[in-house]
C-alpha cells in the first residue's frame, strides 16, 4: 500500500507549492502569518518532490497575495509555484518570478547609503544582477547582497 499525505482541500485561498525544504516558516513569517489571524493554514515540510528532492507546501484559506508579497516569496523561495483556489478548484497556477527591480521591500544595510539618511525620503531600490545564484545591488550605493543577506534583511524588517 502506497503511503500518502492527506490534507483537506481549501474552498478559497492560495497554495504555495515547491518551496525549498525548510523555507515554509520563513515564507509564513514574511507574509505576516503568525496563526493568530484566524486563517486556516496547512503547513507541510520536507515532502518528497521529483523536482526538488524535498519541498515544503503552504495552504492558506481565505487569503490573497499582493504583487509585493509574490516578489518577497520569489526572493526566499524562487522555485515556488502559486495556485489560486476558488470554490475548491485551481483557477490559476503560476511560478513566482524574481523581479528585475525591487522597490521599497528591502532596507539597504549600508549605513552610508542615501536611503538611510533621515532627511532624504528616498524609497529603496535594488537591481537584480543574478537570479541563480541570487544577487542584488542597491541602486543608490552599489552594495551587493546575496540570497542569505536578502533573507536576513527581509526577516529583520518584519521584526
Amino acid at each position: 500500500m502506497e503511503k500518502e499525505l492527506i490534507i483537506r482541500k481549501i474552498r478559497d485561498g492560495i497554495v504555495i507549492d515547491h518551496i525549498p525544504a525548510g523555507r515554509a516558516l520563513t515564507v509564513l513569517k514574511l507574509l505576516g502569518i503568525t496563526g493568530k489571524e484566524g486563517l486556516r493554514v496547512a503547513l507541510v515540510m520536507n515532502v518528497e518532490s521529483r523536482k526538488l528532492g524535498l519541498k515544503d507546501i503552504i495552504k492558506i484559506e481565505g487569503r490573497e497575495l499582493s504583487k509585493d508579497e509574490l516578489s518577497i516569496i520569489a526572493l526566499v523561495a524562487p522555485t515556488a509555484t502559486i495556485n489560486i483556489i476558488r470554490n475548491y478548484e485551481v483557477v490559476q497556477k503560476f511560478k513566482v518570478e524574481i523581479p528585475d527591480v525591487i522597490e521599497g521591500a528591502l532596507k539597504c544595510i549600508n549605513s552610508k547609503c542615501i536611503t538611510n539618511k533621515p532627511r532624504e525620503p528616498i524609497k529603496t531600490r535594488f537591481i537584480t544582477i543574478s537570479k541563480d545564484p541570487l544577487m542584488i545591488k542597491c541602486d543608490y550605493c552599489g552594495t551587493v547582497y546575496t540570497a542569505q543577506d536578502i533573507e536576513n534583511m527581509l526577516l529583520r524588517s518584519r521584526e
